[in-house]
C-alpha cells in the first residue's frame, strides 16, 4: 500500500475498518476485531462502536496470528465468522445470509456468483482448536483443506466475495469502477 494503511482507506466517508465493523455489527450479536498492539489509528477508526478489540502481539507473523487470536477470543461459541477487513463490498445482508445458512456442522464459505470460493467464511466450533496451529500468512487454508468435504459454498452477488483490495492500484481501479459502473 506504499506506506498507507488499507484499513483506513476512505469508503463512503469513513475508514474501511469502521465500515466493515458496522456491517458486521448489523449482522452479528458479537463482533471482535483483531488488531496489532498499539494500532492507534485503527482503534480511533473504531471509536464508539460496540466491538471487542482483540490485541494481536505477534501480528508481524501474518494473518495466522490474527486468526489464532480471534478464535481464542470466540470462546464457547457455535462458530466463528471470519471476515477480512479489506473486502469493502461485503454487505450486512451478505453476512446475515451466510449466518442463516450456518448449521453448526458445515463450513459456510462465501463465493462469487459463478461459484469461485472467497470470503467471509464461517467455521463451526469443532474447527476452532485447529486455529491454534496456524502459522504465517496463509490464513486458514489448511483448515479448509482438511475439512473440504464440509464446505458449503454460498454464492453472493457478482464478485464481491472476491474483491480484496491490497494495493493503491487496486483501490484506484475499484474507486473508478464505482464512479463509472458498467451498463
Amino acid at each position: 500500500m506504499a506506506g498507507a494503511d488499507k484499513l483506513l482507506e476512505d469508503v463512503g466517508g469513513i475508514a474501511l475498518l469502521r465500515d466493515r465493523a458496522q456491517a458486521a455489527l448489523a449482522a452479528c450479536p458479537r463482533v471482535c476485531v483483531a488488531l496489532p498492539v498499539a494500532a492507534r489509528a485503527r482503534l480511533a477508526a473504531l471509536s464508539g462502536l460496540p466491538v471487542a478489540v482483540v490485541e494481536v502481539p505477534d501480528a508481524a507473523e501474518g494473518m495466522a496470528a490474527a486468526l489464532r487470536a480471534g478464535a481464542l477470543a470466540a470462546g464457547a461459541q457455535p462458530g466463528l465468522l471470519v471476515m477480512l477487513g479489506d473486502m469493502p463490498e461485503i454487505t450486512a445482508a451478505d453476512l446475515r445470509r451466510l449466518i442463516s445458512a450456518f448449521d453448526g456442522e458445515s463450513i459456510i464459505r462465501a463465493a462469487s456468483a459463478d461459484g469461485v470460493p472467497g470470503h467471509p467464511v464461517i467455521f463451526p466450533a469443532d474447527c476452532l482448536p485447529a486455529f491454534a496451529d496456524l502459522t504465517g500468512d496463509r490464513g486458514a487454508r489448511d483448515i479448509l483443506a482438511a475439512h473440504k468435504h464440509r464446505i458449503k459454498l454460498m454464492p453472493l452477488e457478482g464478485i464481491r466475495a472476491l474483491v480484496d483490495l491490497d494495493t493503491p492500484e487496486a483501490w484506484a481501479a475499484w474507486r473508478a469502477k464505482r464512479k463509472n459502473p458498467p451498463d
